[in-house]
């Protein structure tokens, strides 16, 4: 709907219309008209949000979407596969299946002893013990630098595979077992039937160049994460806004909502938005795309949580439910 401004000029006693050019007749009728374009102005600002277009298949995108979601979730290195988190120590931090290791991998999916791992000087070096076959690129290392500050290559012995992490002053190992029975057999999260209401038409309002907005994660830790801006949307006839951060070539959403206190995940869930089209100031967000974090169903990670101004007072009733037979944090 195009929006038309009036201009009004107020001399105390009487309006004038310039743009529609309308003469003064009384003060009553000008009072009138004044509160008639008014409403035309807010009615304007309201229809431009809304309900966004869906097309005639969108059930069946809505499908697509989760099948690629399921299957990037058990992928090899995919979240349901993600087996540890280990904390390295400042020194030698010793590996393998051994009850004794300081860095204990599964029982069976590698030898008891597979060698240490030395952290100093804020980079990692693994020494393979003799005898046990770790790949990188397929080819077998004795000795590698798994993290120099910047770099972190994944090895892999079997079944396993494992590469460093850091977040903010933890360095860490992060495991991934393949061979996963539970991760096979999955087939998707609960969720809501998909509804075409939750997409949203959203006004996209961008921040300075470089701002930020403090995020919190799992353990803790704050960090200043870039926001390109804030987008704007209506439920119900109300207004709200969820700052966004950088995802990449989207947006990334972290949002929470009253149905975390029952049917969703308790810490929020997560959601990618196309930035606008050039030329205009308008997006879609869909909720039945919100998704569950995957500290929603694994100890093993470490997720960001909403920023307070993310925490919506109403109920998100689309996209995933709180995981089931799946232990998170």
């Amino acid at each position: 709907m195009a929006c038309i401004v009036f201009g009004i000029i107020f001399d105390g006693k009487m309006s004038y219309f310039r743009a529609m050019k309308i003469k003064p007749v009384s003060m009553r009728l000008c009072s009138f008209q004044i509160i008639i374009l008014l409403l035309l102005f807010a009615a304007c600002g309201q229809t431009e949000l809304g309900p966004a277009e869906v097309p005639n298949n969108y059930s069946e995108q809505i499908e697509e979407w989760k099948q690629n979601r399921v299957e990037s979730l058990k992928a090899p290195t995919g979240w349901l596969r993600l087996s540890g988190m280990f904390v390295l120590e400042e020194g030698e931090n010793t590996f393998g299946s051994g009850a004794d290791r300081d860095v204990r991998f599964p029982e069976g999916a590698i030898p008891e002893n597979a060698g240490t791992f030395i952290y100093e000087n804020g980079h990692v070096v693994m020494q393979v013990a003799d005898g046990v076959e770790v790949l990188h690129d397929e080819e077998s290392v004795s000795e590698m630098v798994l993290y120099d500050g910047e770099e972190a290559p994944r090895v892999e012995h079997g079944s396993l595979e494992w590469f460093v992490i850091t977040r903010d002053d933890i360095t860490a190992i992060r495991l991934y077992n393949k061979e996963n029975e539970q991760a096979d057999a999955f087939t998707g999260f609960p969720a809501y039937p998909v509804d075409p209401e939750w997409k949203r038409k959203a006004r996209f309002i961008p921040n300075p160049e470089g701002a930020t907005i403090s995020i919190v994660n799992v353990l803790g830790q704050q960090v200043d994460a870039r926001s390109p801006g804030v987008l704007e949307f209506t439920i119900n006839g109300e207004t709200f806004t969820l700052d966004a951060l950088e995802g990449g070539e989207r947006m990334f959403i972290i949002l929470g909502d009253e149905t975390n206190r029952t049917e969703t995940y308790q810490a929020g869930r997560y959601m990618y938005i196309d930035y606008p089209e050039d030329g205009s100031e308008y997006t879609v967000i869909d909720f039945n795309k919100a998704y569950n974090p995957p500290c929603a169903f694994n100890v093993y990670t470490t997720c960001q949580l909403p920023p307070p101004q993310n925490r919506l007072e109403t109920a998100i009733t689309a996209g995933e439910k709180r995981p089931v037979e799946w232990e998170g944090l």
